[in-house]
C-alpha cells in the first residue's frame, strides 16, 4: 500500500513531525505500508519559519509551498491514501483538503490543539489566516482521523466518525539505556523550541531560589535563555546529536501552562526524558498527569514550592533517581513504543482505503492514573 505523507516540514526537521510519522515509516514498511514524504515547506523556509521578521523570505516559502501543492495534486491517483499531519497547507480555509478528499481517502493526525490556531510569537500575523473551524472541517473530510491522547480525541469526535488515539512515541532503538555519565555537578535539563522555551522561562525564579541551597547545572537544548556565568548553558537542537545531549541529564523538566493549548499537548519531552532512565518532574496538564506517575516514575509539580521540593529531593537522591527512571524507562516501553503504536497506524490507513480492520486494540492506553 502506497501512502502520500504531506507534511508541514522538510523531513527530520520538525519534533512532532518526527515523532509523529517519520519514526513510524520504517515499521510500517515492514508490514507493506510504504510512506512517501511530500513536506509544504522548503528547507531554506524552515530556516526562517521562527525568526521575527524576514517576512519576505517567508513569502517566498508560503509561494513556493502552494505550488508544490498544486502540482501534487497531478500524482495523487498514485497512492492508495493520503496521511495529512496537522495540515495540508497553512493559511485559509481547508480548500486544499476538500480537493485532496475528492480524489483520494485521507487520514488527518494531529497532536496539538490546533482547533485553536496557537501561533508563534515570531508568526503571529499567520495565525490569524487560520480559521477556527478549518481543523473541524478536516476532520469531517477524513476517513479517519489520529491523534495524540484524549483531549484530542474529545474534539475530534464531534465532527469524526471514525478516531484512534495513537499516542506519540519513542524509537526505543534509538533511545537505548547506557550507563549514566558521572557529573561533577548535577544537570537539569529541558529540550524543545524557540516557540515553547517560554516555560521554561517562567520556571527560573524557583529553579534560582534552589540554586541557594543545591547546586546544580541548567542544560537548556533548543531554547534560548539569557543565563548568567556559571548558572547553566544553552545547546542549539541537532537532530544527529539530540540522545546524546540529553544522556547527561540527572533531571528533566517539563512546566507548562494549563490552558487549553498545553491540555493538548501530548508529553514528548517527558518521554525523551523517561525513554532514557531520566526521571521528569512535570506539570500535571493534560496527558502529562497520567504518563507520569507522582513519585512512581517522576514527579508532579504544580507551584513553585512544588518545583524546588521536587527536583531538589532528584538532585539530593541518586538512588531515587534511578528507582524512578527505571520505571520510566519501562512506561516508555511498555505503552509509547513506537514498535507498540506504528502496527496500529497500519491499521487505521488499511481501514481508511478497505484494506482491512480497523485499528489494533488500544493496547498499553489504559494507563494508571497519576
Amino acid at each position: 500500500m502506497k501512502v502520500l505523507a504531506l507534511v508541514p516540514y522538510p523531513v527530520g526537521r520538525a519534533p512532532g513531525q518526527r515523532y509523529r510519522i517519520e519514526q513510524w515509516a520504517p515499521l510500517l514498511a515492514a508490514q507493506g505500508v510504504h510512506v512517501a514524504f511530500r513536506p509544504f515547506l522548503p528547507r531554506w523556509g524552515m530556516e526562517v519559519l521562527y525568526r521575527r521578521g524576514r517576512l519576505g523570505t517567508k513569502a517566498r516559502a508560503v509561494i513556493t509551498g502552494y505550488g508544490r501543492r498544486l502540482r501534487l495534486l497531478g500524482e495523487t491517483r498514485r497512492f492508495d491514501v493520503a496521511f495529512v499531519y496537522r495540515e495540508a497547507a497553512p493559511l485559509g480555509p481547508a480548500w486544499y483538503e476538500g480537493i485532496l478528499a475528492r480524489r483520494i481517502p485521507m487520514v488527518f493526525d494531529f497532536d496539538d490543539a490546533i482547533q485553536y490556531a496557537d501561533a508563534s510569537p515570531a508568526n503571529r500575523m499567520a495565525g490569524r489566516l487560520k480559521p477556527r473551524g478549518r481543523a473541524a472541517r478536516v476532520c469531517r473530510l477524513s476517513k479517519h482521523v489520529t491523534v495524540g491522547n484524549e483531549t484530542l480525541a474529545a474534539f475530534a469526535r464531534c465532527h469524526a466518525g471514525a478516531v484512534t488515539v495513537i499516542p506519540s512515541t519513542i524509537d526505543t532503538d534509538l533511545y537505548t539505556v547506557q550507563p549514566h555519565p558521572v557529573n561533577v555537578r548535577p544537570v537539569v535539563g529541558w529540550t524543545g523550541s524557540e516557540t515553547t522555551v517560554r516555560y521554561l522561562q517562567a520556571l527560573l525564579p524557583p529553579l534560582r531560589r534552589l540554586r541557594q541551597s543545591v547546586d546544580f547545572e541548567l542544560r537548556v537544548i533548543g531554547g534560548r535563555l539569557d543565563l548568567s556565568e556559571g548558572e547553566g548553558r544553552c545547546l542549539p537542537w541537532r537532530p544527529e546529536t539530540e540522545v546524546e545531549d540529553l544522556r547527561p541529564l540527572d533531571v528533566g523538566l517539563m512546566p507548562l501552562d494549563d490552558d487549553e493549548w498545553s491540555r493538548g499537548k501530548c508529553g514528548m519531552k517527558a518521554l525523551q526524558y523517561m525513554a532514557l532512565r531520566i526521571p521528569p518532574v512535570v506539570s500535571p496538564v493534560g496527558v502529562n498527569a497520567s504518563m507520569v506517575q507522582d513519585g512512581v516514575s517522576g514527579f508532579h509539580a504544580r507551584s513553585e514550592e512544588d518545583w524546588i521540593d521536587r527536583v531538589a529531593l532528584l538532585l539530593r537522591n541518586p538512588g531515587l533517581r534511578e528507582r524512578l527512571g527505571h520505571a520510566a524507562r519501562r512506561t516508555v516501553e511498555v505503552h509509547y513504543s513506537a514498535r507498540v503504536q506504528a502496527p496500529r497506524l497500519a491499521g487505521v490507513l488499511k481501514d481508511a482505503v478497505g484494506l482491512g480492520r480497523q485499528a489494533p486494540p488500544e493496547r498499553g492506553l489504559d494507563l494508571p492514573r497519576g
